[in-house]
């Protein structure tokens, strides 16, 4: 596969990831969890395959650059406000991760490159995408105790994920 192809491949991902978004909105609404899981892992995969074509093809489109934080926040984000209505997360932490999301966001728009994300960045995203599929491990997929254990390591390293994302937001800002 050539450069070319390797970089329409990951955006067609990121426009998939994207497109996955509203129905996770819609299973966690409707309690279907094992579909919001299995939707959420789907995201998770396809930003990795996207960046690992990304990164064979010498770098991504501009486009994708854009789209693809994007997509990875509507992904994130939509559990974690559905976690936080829930009572499993607490709102404040939620709302500072958001408005972290949001500050680079508008400081990406200004990037002519769309603000390429740094390794701490990535590994935010990855702990989010591990954290979130812990926390909304269904119910009926192991024993009680065992699905306990899962939900409360995903609370556990939601709180890592934070302190990466502020962390990351202060070294994008610094370059600014």
């Amino acid at each position: 596969m050539n450069a070319a192809q390797c970089r329409r491949l990951a955006d067609g991902l990121t426009m998939g990831r994207a497109v996955i978004g509203l129905p996770l909105i819609l299973a966690l609404a409707a309690n279907w969890n094992a579909l919001a899981w299995w939707l959420l892992l789907l995201g998770g995969l396809s930003d990795a395959a996207d960046g690992w074509l990304a990164r064979r093809a010498g770098g991504g489109s501009v486009w994708g650059a854009r789209l693809d934080p994007l997509t990875d926040k509507i992904l994130i984000l939509a559990p974690l406000l559905w976690l936080g209505a829930a009572g499993s997360l607490p709102l404040w932490a939620i709302w500072l991760l958001l408005a972290r999301e949001l500050l680079i966001s508008g400081w990406r728009a200004g990037q002519g490159s769309g603000g390429p994300a740094s390794w701490s960045g990535k590994a935010k995203t990855i702990l989010q995408f591990a954290a979130l599929l812990l926390l909304l491990w269904p119910q009926g997929w192991g024993p009680e105790a065992g699905v306990g254990m899962l939900h409360r390591l995903g609370f556990l390293l939601f709180w890592p994920s934070l302190l990466l994302a502020l962390s990351s937001a202060w070294g994008y800002l610094r370059k600014a």
